[in-house]
């Protein structure tokens, strides 16, 4: 059959596109924030980092307002050396040496209000695997990270989906939604193929 005797399929349009609504970033961070003091010492930081499962810590100064931040590729550096058992004593002694010793000082920020898009543009650009959230007064109110994101994105597909269908027989939970394909032909089919 030529494609000009094929017969022409309906396109179902459900309203005008439109974009999701400004998300702030306050929906997304996670409170209460594991932080440290900048004199905390490299050894408490990986520490308190294993304790809780995290990858970045915010450094505070004496009022409690940001400083820096220390992440586990900071310290991953410092500490290998000290694990290895075999360096001489200056280098043993890292693991006493305070974080403002490694941390990053130009920490990037976001607020509560900031979107989640703004968010994400940041963290793309400068490749960065998290963000304080801080206040007017740069008191640290929550985090932002990567797995936040993809909760983010995760519910906000859930949301935003025209026809979610259940698929747990093909991803294995009944959580999972996808989307109805528009038509019922086969995607890598030539349109211009005889049949």
């Amino acid at each position: 059959m030529s494609p000009r005797g094929r017969r022409a399929r309906a396109v179902v349009v459900h309203g005008a596109p439109a974009w999701i609504a400004a998300v702030p970033v306050r929906r997304w961070m996670k409170q209460p924030v594991a932080t440290i003091g900048a004199r905390t010492s490299v050894r408490d930081a990986v520490a308190l980092m294993r304790e809780r499962g995290i990858r970045h810590l915010p450094v505070l100064d004496g009022a409690q307002r940001l400083l820096g931040i220390v992440t586990d590729r900071d310290l991953r550096q410092v500490m290998f050396d000290v694990a290895l058992g075999s360096v001489d004593e200056d280098t043993a002694r890292l693991g006493d040496l305070p974080v403002r010793e490694i941390m990053t000082w130009g920490v990037v920020t976001v607020t509560p209000a900031t979107d989640l898009r703004e968010a994400i543009g940041v963290m793309r650009e400068r490749r960065l695997g998290a963000l304080p959230v801080v206040d007017a007064a740069a008191h640290v109110v929550g985090m932002l990270t990567e797995r936040d994101l993809l909760d983010a994105l995760h519910a906000l597909l859930r949301e935003h989906v025209v026809h979610p269908r259940p698929v747990a027989a093909t991803l294995g939970g009944a959580d999972d939604a996808a989307v109805e394909p528009a038509f019922d032909g086969d995607p890598w089919q030539d349109a211009g193929a005889e049949d």
